[in-house]
């Protein structure tokens, strides 16, 4: 382990190799990750992998196209499979509303060189054959985004990092940070102590807990998220292309196939906090008990929009941990009372725009300004007197919102 290096990226999930990945292509190789056990560990190791190109917010649409680019580009370099599955995506409109909100993003997408067009219902269902468009009027088109193997991008950015020259170092939790006189951060492990110019904290729900002996107070809490794989659908064996991702905001949910079956995460109307006296110290590769009574009425909904899952077998049921802040933006960016300190936490969408914040942020620190004006994921939007309560309830009401629209 060194004793000095220019910069630290603390957390090995998808957020923190992505920075790590970015700031070797730009030449800052003298850097180290530093994971307290394996990478993918925490969020990332049970994620669904989905990378759409329409996000909750059009304002950080930049970062899903870019997460993407970011991932291709790293398997290429590094030789990682990282399983990408383009199947294309379609976010359902079930409201006029909708319609004319998506038909208004179409010189967003223009503008980004992205693929993207508004069908009408008769497309959808060529393109989700069980799906009933029902209440549909139509959906926004992404053709050219889809899913990875969350695992796979991960170690496609760190194998890409390395070989550039950055290290990462594993089983080496960090127990404290300092920042000293001279301007310099130190980082104790319980292995020893690194100085560093810059320390990134990408450690999601964790996030919060590290930072507040400098007495900050970082509003990210982790929520349960439940995601259902069903058996076989045997009238998937009819269709000869891999069905696009779905976005529902009448659920709300996602859905995609995942093999011959399907994978469904819902967005629960009441959800359930998580952890918020503190993670449990021996947290790590590791679910929560499910609860499926929570889900009854999305359930239904569920069958109303996909008639074949009421005659499904359920495979599997993950209730995981999710990372969220308030309005649920990531925190991305500098801490402004510490020089030298970033953030680059509370993805709700890890997978999604990982790959695009880890490229933000690595061109922000290394030419002292960001690549694009982003304000609505700078950590400075919170303030410091924020309650636990009040975050915590905003969280509750921003998962609740699913897939309804948000214009920022």
């Amino acid at each position: 382990m060194p004793d000095r290096t220019r910069i630290i990226v603390i957390g090995g999930g998808i957020v923190g190799c992505s920075v790590l990945y970015s700031l070797a292509k730009l030449g800052w190789t003298d850097s180290v990750l530093i994971e307290k056990r394996n990478l993918t560990s925490g969020s990332t190791w049970h994620a669904a992998g989905n990378c759409t190109f329409f996000g909750h917010y059009p304002s950080i649409t930049r970062l899903f196209v870019n997460s993407v680019n970011s991932y291709l580009q790293a398997e290429s370099e590094s030789s990682q499979s990282i399983d990408f599955h383009s199947t294309g995506s379609l976010r359902l409109a079930t409201n006029k509303a909708e319609l004319a909100f998506y038909h208004c993003l179409k010189p967003l997408y223009d503008q980004l060189g992205v693929s993207y067009e508004v069908v009408s219902p008769t497309t959808v269902s060529e393109r989700f054959p069980i799906l009933s468009t029902e209440g549909v009027l139509g959906a926004a088109h992404t053709p050219g985004d889809g899913h990875v193997d969350a695992f796979g991008a991960t170690h496609a950015l760190a194998k890409s990092a390395k070989l550039r020259g950055a290290e990462i170092l594993l089983n080496h939790e960090v127990r404290n940070l300092e920042l000293t006189r001279s301007g310099y951060w130190v980082v104790r492990t319980e292995d020893g102590d690194i100085a560093a110019e810059h320390v990134v904290v990408a450690t999601s729900f964790w996030a919060r807990e590290l930072v507040q002996s400098l007495g900050l107070n970082v509003p990210v809490f982790a929520l349960e998220h439940h995601e259902i794989v069903t058996d076989k659908v045997d009238s998937l064996q009819e269709v000869d292309f891999e069905l696009p991702s779905i976005r529902d905001p009448y659920v709300p949910c996602n859905i995609r196939q995942e093999g011959n079956g399907l994978l469904c995460g819902i967005y629960e109307s009441q959800p359930v906090p998580w952890a918020t006296e503190g993670i449990p110290p021996e947290f790590a590769e590791d679910l929560l008990p499910t609860n499926i009574s929570i889900l009854e009425s999305h359930m239904e909904k569920l069958v109303k929009r996909i008639p074949v899952f009421e005659q499904l077998g359920i495979k599997t049921v993950f209730n995981g941990p999710i990372c969220y802040t308030p309005d649920g933006l990531p925190l991305l960016g500098p801490v402004n009372q510490f020089p030298g300190l970033w953030l680059a936490t509370g993805f709700a969408i890890g997978i999604g725009t990982g790959g695009g914040s880890g490229e933000y942020l690595a061109n922000w620190i290394v030419n002292g300004h960001p690549p694009y004006d982003l304000p609505y994921v700078h950590p400075s939007r919170f303030s410091n007197d924020l309650s636990k309560d009040d975050a915590i309830d905003m969280i509750i009401e921003t998962y609740a919102r699913g897939y309804s629209i948000d214009e920022i």
